[in-house]
């Protein structure tokens, strides 16, 4: 898989990019989760979700945030993280120029990037947000949500909560134009530690799969 490095608003962001060959394949971009707490574009979850969404037929970008391995500045409380995202997906969509569909997906602190991206950038037809942290940052920005999207947490999660998600999912059913699907794996913690892994990356390969043939946003 090429390691790439391209210019972020800090300087340069390192990634791995993998292409397929059809030039019109989906686009998705995978963002990990916080920096300040181990978090790297090599996260498990993150290297799963990937590889979940190559194996689908999407082209996907993940990268590190600032101050993470290769990529130049250091933590700006996720303003900045935001920012990197944009010109991540800048970098993807610049070579992908034909792509139908542009998907977002995050982890934890990435999900919370992930959703405000989605905010900022009306191309994105879809999200997968796993064990996002309702209970420590505001997604109250989500109003309205523009695309649909899918929720998966584990219901062991003692990082994030379950009640706080199932908070933000509720708020989020009542918008109108858009389907936020919500998935709780039994079991599962923030992390997805085996064997939740498999479970996780199954039920959004699915639920991927199942938008990929509707044409609903």
């Amino acid at each position: 898989m090429p390691e790439v490095i391209f210019p972020g608003p800090e300087g340069r962001l390192e990634g791995r990019y993998h292409p397929q060959k059809d030039r019109d394949a989906p686009i998705a971009i995978v963002l990990h989760p916080h920096p300040q707490f181990g978090g790297t574009m090599n996260n498990k979850v993150v290297y799963n979700l990937h590889y979940a969404f190559y194996n689908m037929g999407f082209t996907v970008l993940r990268f590190n945030f600032r101050g993470v391995g290769r990529s130049q500045g250091e933590y700006d409380q996720g303003v900045g993280e935001l920012s990197d995202a944009a010109s991540a997906l800048d970098y993807l969509q610049s070579m992908n120029n034909n792509s139908k569909h542009c998907w977002v997906a995050g982890f934890s602190f990435g999900a919370w990037i992930g959703m405000q991206l989605l905010m900022r950038r009306p191309e994105i037809t879809g999200f997968v947000s796993v064990s996002p942290p309702a209970n420590m940052y505001d997604f109250s920005f989500l109003a309205p949500c523009p695309a649909s999207g899918l929720i998966i947490n584990g219901l062991n999660d003692r990082v994030a909560p379950p009640a706080d998600t199932r908070t933000l999912v509720g708020k989020l059913k009542e918008q109108k134009g858009i389907t936020v699907t919500h998935e709780q794996i039994e079991g599962a913690g923030h992390f997805f530690e085996e064997p939740h892994m498999g479970t996780m990356i199954g039920t959004v390969t699915d639920y991927v799969k199942r938008r990929l043939t509707e044409s609903t946003r």
